[in-house]
């Protein structure tokens, strides 16, 4: 043999072990075509548009920078994630975004800036871990999401967990799933506190009971349909007042399928689900959906029966026994822990003592256990929250927190508040998980708590926005800290960039949408203030959309929000929520008149600040592109 050759025993051998491998053929197909399709679009032959839709189809969503820079959004199922997928997320921050990733209100995990050219190539180490970009973005069916205690919540009728899995299952690559006439989303609650966000989306599942005459109770759900946030908020309503644990995928498949018949495929405007009940009205949208079951047993995606992933991990709820259960029981989140709305103040199902917050006395390591964690009641579930900044994990968060959780033997979810949960602890992990945690900087208490301001990414990527969202969520976070009101239970802060809620303003207890200003003759970032949403509530709706209070200046945001959030701490009553303290202040108009002073913007030459947005360093302007799919 020459020297400075080589010689392939086996080329064929070779070959195989070169070429990639996915976890099915329909991973295959999907990875392989896309490819494929970014080939030739990169050559001329694809024009723009079509390859929109096939990008976007396949998770990658273009950037306000524009040319070649993607934001790559990949499903995280009802929000668990493993030890090799979290790895894998921080292999993917450091070598194809810029050094972290950002969870979505969705249960989603995106990375910025990923060249388009090598998006193939992160397709295939997502799949590689169980992971899929597939109908993360266009007019597809969404992520599946769910309540990231589902299993581990005390107050849980069912656990959704195996539910959410069987839908996901059923839709990937579903027929009906791909070109619908909008975007399509689906959410599961396992209880009507509905901290999986059922009330306002496309579809709505809340486990619910029914009380039968010999006495046995019967578990099930209740579905919700066309609800939707955005400019119009709309509230989702029942298709029927009790829906068998055997006849949710149909009635799942039946709705979406509805959808894709009689959606507007002609004004993107009024193409989402929530537009069907203006023209059908909710009555014929029952009837059609209802018919579209009874005739689905003849297709061949019609599932009898319990689903597999139920059949085989079951549904059994962590929450209180069957016998403490009452028919409209339901829990809701206090300043820290849990009450009932049926019980005592102070209790919980099974007398299990509430603590209505962490006090300035206690150690950092006891304010993080009384605002941070949860315990469940039957199974005796221990859970502990990891506050993420902005809903952000740097590369080596992602790695350390990999290590842990095969550490701790524990699950991990994503939160629809961008944080993390450790499930699945018990007692003596505690110590350990908020020592590790507090070495990655995510172990400030009141996670999910009032310091837990959720934002949008804004102007900072987003082609619609007209604020930067983040900046101003920071700003937020950091008065909150220093006015020693981070702790606070029972108020939630989101803010959107613009009027599409993808922040969810309109579900907070205090929201701000951004808007772009004038005053003295310059244009100057503002937002729209919101007071009073939540969901959980006891009418049929399950929900209430937060309601105009006034408009502010962006840098007047961070003052107002401390104004409102110390006042209802100081002034709120035992066990009352949010809701309830600010209907006895004279509601959002109220508040409002109180905060009008801060609605001022000085002169540039006095305050130049308020003419420049957060994070920004130049004139504010109000830059707003072509949005290819708004909401996460």
């Amino acid at each position: 043999m020459a020297t400075g050759t080589a010689t392939i025993a086996n080329p064929d051998a070779q070959a195989t072990r070169d070429r990639p491998t996915y976890s099915s053929p329909a991973a295959a197909r999907d990875i392989e075509s896309y490819e494929r399709f970014l080939s030739q679009h990169l050559r001329g032959e694809i024009d723009d548009d079509r390859f929109r839709i096939i990008r976007l189809n396949n998770g990658i969503y273009s950037q306000r920078q524009g040319g070649e820079a993607m934001m790559v959004r990949v499903k995280i199922p009802y929000g668990a994630l493993n030890p090799e997928q979290l790895d894998l997320l921080g292999e993917v921050a450091e070598s194809f975004s810029r050094g972290w990733g950002h969870i979505t209100t969705r249960q989603n995990m995106q990375f910025h800036y990923v060249p388009l050219r090598r998006t193939p190539e992160l397709l295939r180490r997502f799949d590689a871990v169980g992971l899929t970009t597939r109908e993360a973005c266009g007019d597809t069916v969404r992520n599946v999401a769910a309540c990231h205690l589902a299993g581990a919540c005390p107050f849980e009728v069912l656990d959704v967990t195996p539910w959410a899995e069987a839908t996901f299952r059923h839709l990937l690559r579903h027929a009906y799933a791909q070109r619908l006439p909008r975007k399509f989303k689906i959410n599961f609650s396992g209880c009507s506190t509905d901290c999986g966000q059922a009330a306002f989306n496309d579809i709505g599942v809340v486990a619910t009971i029914r009380h039968h005459p010999d006495g046995t109770v019967e578990r099930g759900f209740r579905v919700l349909v066309a609800g939707g946030l955005g400019a119009n908020p709309h509230p989702a309503q029942s298709i029927e007042e009790f829906t068998e644990r055997e006849a949710l995928i149909p009635t799942i498949e039946a709705v979406l399928r509805t959808f894709d018949h009689y959606g507007n495929r002609e004004n993107k405007l009024r193409a989402r689900m929530k537009w069907l009940v203006d023209t059908l009205g909710i009555d014929e949208l029952r009837r059609r959906v209802l018919h579209e079951r009874k005739l689905l047993v003849a297709s061949v995606t019609w599932v009898e029966g319990l689903p597999e992933p139920v059949s085989r991990a079951g549904d059994d709820p962590a929450g209180a026994a069957e016998d403490g259960l009452r028919e409209g029981d339901t829990g809701f989140p206090t300043r820290s822990g849990w009450a009932t709305r049926n019980g005592p103040p102070g209790s919980g199902p099974g007398g299990v003592r509430v603590s209505l917050g962490a006090t300035r006395a206690q150690t950092p390591y006891e304010r993080w256990t009384t605002s941070n964690v949860v315990r469940g009641v039957t199974k005796g579930t221990v859970s502990a929250n990891a506050w993420c900044r902005l809903g952000d994990i740097t590369a080596s968060q992602f790695h350390d927190l990999a290590t842990l959780q095969r550490d701790l033997q524990a699950e991990v979810r994503v939160t629809n508040r961008q944080n993390l949960v450790f499930r699945g602890l018990a007692e003596e992990d505690l110590p350990r998980l908020y020592d590790r945690l507090l070495a990655l900087g995510m172990a400030e208490p009141g996670a999910e708590l009032a310091r837990d301001v959720v934002s949008c990414p804004g102007a900072d990527t987003c082609n619609l926005a007209v604020t930067q969202s983040r900046g101003l969520a920071a700003a937020v976070g950091e008065a909150l800290e220093q006015a020693g009101l981070a702790d606070v239970g029972g108020v939630r802060v989101n803010i959107s960039g613009c009027t599409n809620s993808c922040g969810q303003h309109h579900i907070a207890d205090i929201g701000f949408c951004g808007a772009e200003r004038r005053a003295h003759g310059r244009a100057a970032p503002g937002y729209q203030m919101f007071l009073g949403g939540h969901l959980g509530a006891t009418d049929e709706a399950g929900i209430v959309f937060a309601t105009k209070a006034l408009r502010l200046p962006a840098r007047a945001v961070p003052e107002a929000v401390v104004s409102v959030v110390g006042r209802f701490a100081e002034e709120r009553r035992p066990a009352e929520d949010f809701p309830s303290w600010l209907a006895r202040n004279g509601g959002a108009k109220g508040i409002g008149a109180e905060l009008a002073h801060l609605d001022d913007f000085p002169a540039p030459e006095t305050a130049p600040e308020f003419y420049v947005d957060f994070g920004e360093t130049g004139p504010y302007v109000a830059d707003v592109g072509i949005g290819e799919c708004a909401g996460g």
